[in-house]
């Protein structure tokens, strides 16, 4: 856990460099009270990189298999909010949608640099209860997207199959036959890689 905390506050000098770059910018195109809209939306930015960055650089780093990159997702997502200052009815639904940002800009970086290598999970990733269970993480990393995407969203983030329905803009049959399949296909991989018994 000590990594994510020394990477937390690593990302968050460079979220509010690029805050402060943005600002410059906007502080053109705002007319009164820019100050204080500015201020606004840089303190929202940086509440909403400590309240959901670990779980956006974490589903960013299930599809991309990079840290590097899934840090730039998590920067990228944390712009595209600037840029675009969304209201929300509830705390979920503005996780939701930065979730389902990321996955978007994941998407885009995996075609832009096909980025489908197999690569281990980082351990940094992590927490201590899940370093036992790394193997298994390794096993769903071996999955395609699809049915990473939903494991994740189901097992790491907590949603339910109703609301990643909603972030994958699928139907909810859909979600749960996807996390039938997942599971299944989790189950060959851990039989075969790791022996073990049904």
């Amino acid at each position: 856990m000590r990594y994510i905390l020394s990477l937390s506050s690593t990302l968050l000098t460079q979220i509010r460099r690029l805050t402060s770059r943005w600002n410059c910018g906007y502080a053109h195109a705002v007319a009164k009270d820019s100050t204080e809209e500015k201020e606004g939306i840089q303190h929202k930015t940086e509440r909403l990189f400590e309240e959901h960055g670990t779980a956006i650089l974490r589903l960013s780093y299930s599809y991309l298999h990079n840290l590097t990159d899934a840090e730039d997702v998590l920067q990228d997502t944390l712009l595209q909010y600037m840029r675009s200052v969304p209201r929300f009815e509830n705390a979920a639904h503005e996780k939701a949608w930065l979730l389902r940002v990321a996955i978007n800009i994941s998407k885009n970086k995996m075609k832009s640099k096909e980025k489908l290598d197999d690569i281990e999970l980082d351990e940094g990733l992590l927490s201590d209860d899940e370093q036992d269970l790394k193997f298994v993480w390794e096993a769903v990393s071996s999955l395609t997207v699809i049915y990473r995407e939903v494991l994740h969203l189901f097992y790491q983030e907590g949603y339910s199959t109703a609301q990643i329905a909603r972030i994958l803009d699928k139907k909810e049959t859909t979600i749960r036959s996807l996390l039938h399949r997942a599971r299944e296909k989790l189950k060959i991989v851990l039989q075969e890689d790791y022996d073990f018994a049904e």
